[in-house]
């Protein structure tokens, strides 16, 4: 099934686009699926939380259609 992923930050700039769309039953799978796709993500994803409608997400978290389903890179500042 082919879930709607939203990229924010370095992780939408390393994929040149805030929305991609990814085939994957399990959070891992799309992990894998994007760092396939976009090898640049790779790097950025080993590091990133995902978020499945609004609430972080484990790798063997299924996917259901229609999830809403986010890639959020650590973020710093002061």
């Amino acid at each position: 099934m082919k879930h709607l992923v939203r990229l924010f930050g370095p992780a939408r700039d390393a994929a040149g686009a805030a929305e991609v769309e990814v085939e994957a039953a399990t959070v891992a799978e799309l992990l894998a699926a994007l760092g396939e796709r976009y090898p640049s993500l790779r790097e950025i994803l080993a590091v990133s939380a995902v978020a499945v409608n609004c609430e972080y997400a484990q790798p063997d978290q299924p996917l259901a259609a229609g999830d809403e389903i986010a890639v959020i890179p650590p973020v710093s500042g002061g």
